[in-house]
């Protein structure tokens, strides 16, 4: 499920503009590599929403953060991970037993949604120097 909220409130009759196109709150994924849960299952397909002010600030009340302050990472994305593969529940303890690739890939996932609200990266090619976008939500690697 993917939500959607207006921009902008609308007045009753009054034309829509380029300003009230929905803006999106939820980026599906695929993880690199994926996570192996207890009985051996991968899960690479997730969603991951926005971050709110709450998400950012309340892992610098947690323990394992006081303690480690590198563990803040692990505790962000336990919130903000909405779903991953069929995994009934995504917490900090799902995040601190993925693959430091994925971790890697979902930290700077976490960074372009929140920071630039979307996950195309320009590319150009080394060899013709061609111009194009590419899509980070895309498939595994080397896929866009």
């Amino acid at each position: 499920m993917q939500r959607v909220i207006s921009t902008r409130a609308s007045t009753e009759g009054e034309e829509r503009t380029e300003f009230d196109e929905a803006m999106r709150t939820e980026f599906a994924f695929e993880l690199p590599r994926g996570f192996v849960d207890g009985s051996g299952r991968v899960h690479r397909r997730g969603v991951m929403r926005l971050a709110t002010a709450r998400d950012e600030l309340l892992p610098l009340y947690d323990a394992r953060v006081q303690e480690n302050p590198a563990y803040t990472t692990v505790v962000l994305l336990g919130r903000v991970i909405t779903s991953l593969g069929d995994l009934p529940n995504v917490d900090g303890s799902v995040v601190e037993n993925m693959f430091a690739s994925d971790v890697a890939f979902l930290q700077d996932f976490y960074r372009r949604i929140n920071a630039e609200g979307h996950t195309r990266i320009a590319v150009t090619c080394p060899q013709c120097s061609h111009r194009f976008t590419a899509d980070l939500a895309g498939g595994r690697l080397g896929e866009s």
